[in-house]
């Protein structure tokens, strides 16, 4: 017996996929929730231009070796770190290591709202 309530949503990969590679774009508001996010699967050199955003973002690395560009610092991290980001502050990230990086960019809104600076 099933006891999902039914404004529960499921999300598949394929539905909200970027391109032909492995990263997803999800917008809560159109499944019912008060977030969104990145799932971000990179290779070494690959990552995101500058942007900025109207609301905090947080990033948790799942997989490889990340430089995030936070304003005026630069911060390492890798699998297993938060990085979070301020409102309105210019950021970016790359995959520096040797293999796959894999991140989740957790929008603090129901839907992505981005400027990009570069």
């Amino acid at each position: 017996m099933s006891s999902i309530a039914p404004d529960v949503a499921v999300v598949a990969p394929a539905d909200i996929r970027l391109g032909a590679g492995n990263s997803r774009r999800f917008e809560g508001a159109g499944h019912g929730a008060g977030v969104s996010y990145f799932y971000v699967d990179n290779q070494p050199g690959q990552g995101s231009l500058l942007h900025w955003h109207p609301y905090p973002e947080t990033w948790v690395v799942l997989e490889g070796d990340v430089a995030f560009t936070v304003g005026g610092r630069i911060i390492t991290a890798t699998a297993g770190d938060t990085v979070t980001g301020p409102a309105f502050v210019p950021h970016r990230f790359e995959n520096v290591g040797s293999g796959t990086m894999r991140l989740i960019g957790i929008h603090a809104s129901a839907v992505i709202i981005q400027t990009v600076v570069d």
